[in-house]
């Protein structure tokens, strides 16, 4: 299944900059290996917000579940999940 997902970020400022840092370098290898597996398939920046919109493509609604809530920075997001299917009109052979 096909999900585009939106990911807001806002880490406290409370929190020691060394800690975030610790965290955002977690996020990075966490994100990547799920990039590397295939279950993110995609992920764009949103210019000038620390946010992101990403494709995921796993088995279930459960699957995405355990995806977003191990990332590290998932306790300072907001998150939007739009469930997506193959429009019948694509000429393309891999979304779906």
């Amino acid at each position: 299944m096909l999900f585009q997902v939106r990911m807001d970020v806002s880490i406290p400022r409370d929190i020691a900059p060394d800690e975030v840092a610790v965290i955002v370098a977690k996020e990075r290898a966490y994100s990547q290996e799920l990039q590397q597996s295939g279950k993110w398939r995609h992920i764009w920046r949103i210019v000038g917000e620390y946010a992101n919109y990403s494709i995921f493509d796993v088995k279930d609604n459960e699957e995405l579940h355990q995806i977003l809530s191990g990332l590290p920075l998932f306790k300072f997001m907001t998150i939007t999940v739009t469930p997506l299917v193959r429009h019948p009109s694509s000429t393309r052979d891999d979304d779906s």
